[in-house]
């Protein structure tokens, strides 16, 4: 029945050869009558959109995705998997460091020594009650992904190496140095997506592969599902679903020089912000320390987890200067600065002088082979280094997007109105694209896959808490999706003077130079005006293929749409928010600005209202037309799950 309706569909569509069209099969196992499709020629006749029903709709293929839906799968929930990348494809593979959990093969270990480090890596802007589940989940999280099959690194008593990360530490920060980070070799993230595909296959999911969603399907505050271009055919497709799931990732392709995938282009945060819904903290942009020099490839910090060293244009180990006690394992937004400092003033490495070396070579070349085996071969490729004798030349990148679409512990998006935060009825979000918040201002090393597998396996445990197999569909307007079908015909057949390209780089370019890892008011503000005139330029855009069949040219075209929501909304709450907190440091504002001064004693202080200090998320929307960003803010959560289980966190002087 579905493949009839997808024929009846090319049929309807011009330029569409069934000849040339495969048969897709929406479910594994020959279930095709549960998911049956149906054209319907509401929204345009030109170009009819396939209806389908579902329980759940996850969008995205990366860990949170598969971890969410094969979740829903298992509680027996009717799942489609919809994701613009063949699962295996997603940004996930990048992964290279590890997935934080305190087992205590390496030494004595606690959750709750985690759950401190991640606050203060957080810079105190972190949820202690997502914190507080993330952290005290993780052992069983490593030891599920362990029994799915994860071939993790082995010591010599068998059990699952860990090696040593930033910011990771024992007894609270008193006892040195923790070793947490469990992985397979530097590929843990290519070991973990590929072992999260194949459990996958045991289930009963319907994948929709090469599908790029357009727009989340809302109707009176609620989300009843997505609506999404098939690449292969130019079909359109509605998911109505009860129960939909965000894992879209980041946004890192908004900077010119970034590790992210070219795919990484915040669809599932700009969505977010045509629903006219809010995103948090999306200035709050991580700065990997260590990118190849020129290339931006990513140099794994587990480099420095196995002993290797940040050197100076003079030879000198610089961490021992900003981080006496954790050196080269202080936390990323440190090391970024530190290494940024060096270059400025004027002891970097290079005939410029603009980069520095990480050495490895003093490592033994059996270590280096057996647990940096593809960083010795990222690094020989592209900046022609052997490990094993010279230090790789690296420069900060942007790497990571703490913040994304607002999200409580239990993966559910929320709205803040009235000073309450509200859920966002039959919306989830999870992994990157979405700000549980764990990560703060910061995130550390190795805890973004565990925010992965805990947060999508949250959402499909919330949803099989609040929903049932099987329940009705509420009803939807005939015309649902509409305004996402006139905006794709609308770029299909742009005609103007400014090539996609063109503008993607322009906007890459403003990003690197106006949000970078050190920031003022000037320049800020100067961001703010350029990405507003580029954002205005996307009404000159124009494409070339006017198909409708793999257009990458309109693809790309809808992915800088995205991006630019995205760009605007970062540097926007970065030029508002008057502070230095993790990775956001500002030259003209040098301090954190919390409700006391942690630098002094607190009696006799008198406590900052809520205006006067910048310990609070950002909630950042856009008007779509003009695009103006509107923010405003809400409290961090302070509170654990169980007090007496695990204490707060109270705020103090971030050192390392």
């Amino acid at each position: 029945m579905a493949a009839r309706c997808l024929a009846a569909a090319r049929d309807m569509i011009p330029g569409v050869s069934r000849t040339a069209a495969r048969r897709f099969h929406f479910a594994t196992n020959g279930k095709h009558n549960k998911n049956a499709a149906k054209v319907s020629n509401a929204i345009s006749t030109q170009y009819p959109v396939v209806d389908h029903e579902f329980d759940a709709v996850v969008v995205g293929a990366g860990g949170a995705g598969l971890r969410a839906a094969f979740g829903l799968s298992e509680a027996g929930f009717n799942t489609a998997c919809v994701t613009k990348l063949f699962p295996t494809r997603s940004h996930t593979v990048a992964a290279q460091g590890g997935i934080n959990a305190a087992l205590g093969n390496m030494e004595s270990d606690d959750w709750r020594w985690h759950f401190y480090d991640t606050v203060k890596g957080s810079d105190w802007l972190g949820d202690q009650d997502a914190i507080h589940y993330m952290t005290e989940q993780a052992p069983a999280a490593v030891i599920e992904l362990e029994n799915y099959g994860m071939p993790f690194s082995r010591t010599e008593a068998g059990k699952i190496y860990q090696r040593a990360f930033g910011g990771q530490s024992l007894q609270y920060g008193k006892g040195g140095q923790a070793h947490r980070c469990c992985c397979v070799a530097d590929r843990t993230g290519h070991s973990l997506l590929h072992t999260l595909y194949g459990r996958s296959l045991h289930y009963d999911t319907s994948y929709f592969v090469e599908y790029f969603a357009l727009d989340l399907l809302m109707e009176n505050g609620e989300c009843k599902g997505v609506i999404a271009l098939c690449m292969e055919d130019g079909s359109i497709h509605r998911f109505r679903a009860n129960n939909t799931v965000l894992a879209t990732g980041g946004y890192g392709r908004t900077y010119f020089s970034c590790t992210s995938a070219h795919t990484s282009t915040g669809d599932g945060c700009a969505m977010v912000s045509r629903a006219g819904l809010s995103n948090q903290d999306l200035e709050f942009v991580q700065f990997h320390p260590t990118g190849i020099y020129g290339a931006g490839c990513l140099i794994t910090e587990g480099c420095r987890g196995e002993g290797g060293i940040l050197i100076n244009g003079e030879g000198e180990r610089f961490m021992e200067r900003y981080a006496p006690v954790a050196k080269d394992l202080a936390s990323r937004d440190v090391v970024s600065r530190s290494m940024t400092i060096e270059i400025r003033e004027g002891r970097g490495c290079g005939p410029g002088k603009d980069h520095v070396h990480l050495q490895l070579h003093h490592l033994p070349p059996a270590q280096l082979a057996m647990r940096l085996p593809g960083i010795s071969e990222t690094a020989m490729i592209f900046a022609g280094v052997d490990v094993t004798k010279d230090p790789i030349p690296v420069l900060p990148t942007v790497h990571y997007n703490m913040g994304g679409v607002p999200t409580n512990y239990r993966g559910q998006a929320i709205n803040h109105v009235n000073g309450k935060d509200v859920v966002v009825p039959g919306l989830y979000a999870c992994g990157e694209a979405a700000s549980a918040s764990v990560h703060g201002a910061n995130r550390l090393g190795a805890n973004s896959l565990l925010d992965l597998v805990v947060f999508g396996r949250a959402c499909a445990l919330t949803i099989a808490e609040v929903s049932k197999p099987g329940e009705a569909l509420s009803p939807i307007d005939p015309n649902a999706g509409e305004e996402s079908v006139a905006n794709l015909d609308h770029l299909r057949f742009a005609d103007g003077s400014t090539r996609t390209s063109e503008l993607r780089l322009n906007m890459q370019k403003c990003m690197q130079s106006h949000a970078a890892v050190f920031r003022t008011g000037p320049v800020l503000k100067e961001g703010c005006e350029k990405l507003s005139e580029l954002y205005d330029s996307l009404s000159d855009i124009k494409t070339f293929d006017r198909g409708i069949v793999w257009n990458s040219d309109l693809i790309e075209t809808l992915e800088l749409q995205n991006l630019m929501l995205c760009a605007l909304q970062t540097v926007n709450g970065a030029e508002a928010r008057k502070e230095s907190r993790g990775a956001h440091a500002r030259e003209d504002f040098k301090v954190r600005i919390d409700e006391y001064d942690f630098a002094k004693p607190l009696q006799g202080q008198e406590k900052k209202t809520f205006d006067e200090h910048w310990r609070k998320h950002t909630l950042s929307s856009m008007d779509q037309k003009t695009g103006k960003v509107t923010l405003s803010y809400r409290p961090v959560i302070d509170t654990t799950l169980d007090a007496e289980d695990c204490a707060t966190v109270p705020p103090a002087i971030r050192s390392y």
